[in-house]
C-alpha cells in the first residue's frame, strides 16, 4: 500500500531541510514512535523524522511524500492520550517543534500570529506580557498550538469562554499534494462559503498540517476567586450546576473531583487541599470586573450550594492559595499516571453526569477494577481513568495484569454504550487519534461516518496524511 522510505527518498529530503534536520537512528526514532498513551504496545517506529523550519519546507517534503506514497503523521509536542501521532505504517513523522515562533501579538486586533509548534506555556507568557488574556486553557503546557487545533482542544474555561474552534480566526495549513492554504484571518466573523477553516479545526491531521494561526485574544479578567464546596452526595454537587446557570452565574470553571483523588496528588505534591471533608468537592473558579461583583457572585454560589446540602463553601483568599489548588487540580493525571491504562474522555449531557458517574463504579465493580472519575461539571466532560492498582487506606496498591487486561474491553465498550445511552460522545477534547478508533461507530451515524470519509478521500486521495486515525480508509 504505501512505499518504504529509501535511501533515494532520504536524499530528496535532506535537500528540503538538511541533513540537521532528519532523524533515522533508531534509539533517537524511539521518541516520536507513541503520545501520552500509557500502553505503549501501540507505538510504532518511523522510518524517518523530518523538522521542517517553514511551510514551504512543508510543502516540499508533502509533495515528495505524495508522489512516492509514503504515510506522513504530523506531530506536534505529543501530549495527546488516544495515539493520534502514532506513525501506523511508518514512513515520516512530520515534527513542527522548529516552528516555534511567535510572529506577533496584535494589540490592536486582539490577536496573535504564531506558527505551529509554539507552546501552549510561550504562547501563553507572551500573551500575557502584552496584558491580554487566552481563555482556553487546555491542560498540558508542552503542548503546541498546531496539536491543539487539530484536535479542537478545551479543557476547564470551556463552560464560559469555549474550546480552542471559538479563537482560532485564522490557519495557514499544507494539504497532502504541497498547496498551502491560507484560511480565515483577523477577522471576527464570516459567511463566504463553506468554513474549510472549521473543517481543519478538529481534523487530527488527516487533512492538512497546520503550520500557522491567527489566535483571537481577549483582555484579562481584572478579578478571579477558587472556591472549593465538599459535598457528602455526587448527584447533589453536580445538581448544583444547572441550578447556578438558573440563577445567571457562569463560572470561568466547574469541576467535581473525588476526595481521595485529590489525597493522591496532595501527597505527590506535598500540598494541602482546602478541605479533607465529603467525598466530592465542586472547584469553583469566577471572574468578576469588581469586588463587590465577585463577593455578590461568592455568596450566590454559597446559597445554591448549600441548598444542595454542601458541607462548607471555602475561599481560597490570597493567590499563593488559589495556586496551590489549581496546581493540585492541573496534576492529577501525574499523580495518578504511573498505575493509569486508559484515560477515557467522554461528554454528555451535564445532567447526565451524576448518572454515568454511576454506571462508571456499576461497571468499576463488574469487572473489579477502580475506576477513579473526575471532570468538568459545567460542560459534561468526564474523565474516567482505568487504573491498574486499586486504591486502598490512602494508597494505590497493584494489582495483577491479567485482572485488568482481562476488564479492558469490556470497560471501554460498556462506557461508550453508556455514554450513547446518555446522548454523548466518545471524546469531549482528546480527539479519538487510534485509541477510540474502533468505538467512534457506536456514537455516530453511519451516513455521518460515511460524509467525514468523502471529505477525507476528497482532501487526500493518497491517504498519505496520518493514515489509520479516526476511522479506516480504504484505496
Amino acid at each position: 500500500m504505501y512505499k518504504r522510505v529509501d535511501k533515494g527518498f532520504i536524499r530528496k529530503l535532506e535537500k528540503i531541510v538538511g541533513e540537521d534536520n532528519l532523524i533515522l537512528e533508531e534509539e533517537r526514532l524511539l521518541d516520536y514512535s507513541h503520545d501520552e498513551f500509557s500502553l505503549k504496545e501501540i507505538a510504532r517506529l518511523p522510518e524517518v523524522v523530518v523538522k521542517p523550519r517553514s511551510s514551504l519546507e512543508v510543502s516540499r517534503v508533502l509533495i515528495c511524500a505524495n508522489e512516492e506514497k509514503v504515510p506522513v503523521t504530523p506531530r506536534g509536542g505529543a501530549t495527546g492520550l488516544c495515539g493520534g501521532c502514532v506513525p501506523v505504517w511508518g514512513g515520516i513523522v512530520l515534527s513542527l517543534e522548529k516552528m516555534n515562533r511567535i510572529i506577533e501579538v496584535d494589540r490592536d486586533n486582539q490577536m496573535a500570529v504564531v506558527e505551529a509548534g509554539v507552546t501552549l506555556k510561550n504562547f501563553v507568557s507572551a500573551v500575557e506580557d502584552a496584558g491580554l488574556f487566552f481563555p482556553p486553557h487546555p491542560g498540558e503546557e508542552s503542548a503546541m498550538i498546531g496539536g491543539l487545533i487539530a484536535t479542537n482542544a478545551g479543557g476547564s474555561r470551556a463552560v464560559k469562554y469555549g474550546v480552542m474552534r471559538n479563537y482560532v480566526r485564522g490557519v495557514e495549513v499544507v494539504l497532502p499534494q504541497g498547496a498551502v492554504l491560507n484560511l480565515g484571518g483577523k477577522l471576527m466573523k464570516g459567511s463566504s462559503g463553506y468554513s474549510l477553516l472549521n473543517l481543519i479545526i478538529g481534523s487530527e491531521g488527516t487533512l492538512g498540517v497546520i503550520t500557522r494561526a491567527i489566535i483571537q485574544l481577549l483582555p484579562p479578567p481584572r478579578l478571579t476567586r477558587t472556591l472549593i464546596i465538599p459535598f457528602t452526595d455526587l448527584e447533589e454537587a453536580i445538581e448544583t450546576v444547572p441550578l447556578l446557570i438558573k440563577q445567571k452565574i457562569l463560572p470561568l470553571a466547574v469541576e467535581f473531583i473525588p476526595l481521595e483523588i485529590i489525597q493522591i496528588t496532595e501527597e505527590r505534591l506535598m500540598k494541602k487541599w482546602p478541605s479533607s471533608v465529603g467525598e466530592t468537592h465542586l472547584l469553583i473558579i469566577l471572574d468578576a470586573p469588581t469586588e463587590e461583583e465577585m463577593d455578590r457572585l461568592s455568596q450566590e454560589v454559597a446559597e445554591v450550594c448549600l441548598q444542595k446540602n454542601a458541607l462548607d463553601v471555602l475561599v481560597a483568599e490570597t493567590q499563593k492559595k488559589q495556586a496551590d489548588i489549581l496546581e493540585i487540580r492541573s496534576k492529577i493525571y501525574e499523580a495518578l499516571k504511573l498505575y493509569t491504562v486508559e484515560v477515557f474522555d467522554i461528554v454528555v449531557p451535564r445532567g447526565e453526569i451524576a448518572r454515568h458517574v454511576k454506571r462508571v463504579k456499576e461497571i468499576g465493580q463488574k469487572y473489579g477494577v477502580w475506576l477513579p472519575t473526575f471532570g468538568h461539571a459545567a460542560d459534561g466532560n468526564v474523565h474516567t481513568h482505568l487504573m491498574k492498582a486499586r486504591f486502598e487506606e490512602g494508597k494505590m496498591i497493584p494489582i495483577e495484569e491479567k485482572v485488568w487486561r482481562n476488564a479492558l474491553e469490556g470497560v471501554r465498550k460498556e462506557l461508550y454504550l453508556d455514554c450513547k445511552h446518555r446522548g454523548g460522545l466518545v471524546s469531549g477534547e482528546h480527539g479519538i487519534g487510534l485509541v477510540k478508533k474502533p468505538y467512534l461507530s457506536i456514537v455516530l451515524d453511519p451516513q455521518e461516518l460515511c460524509l467525514m470519509k468523502g471529505i477525507k478521500k476528497l482532501f487526500d486521495p493518497n491517504n498519505i496524511l496520518n493514515p489509520g486515525k479516526i476511522f479506516e480508509l480504504k484505496i
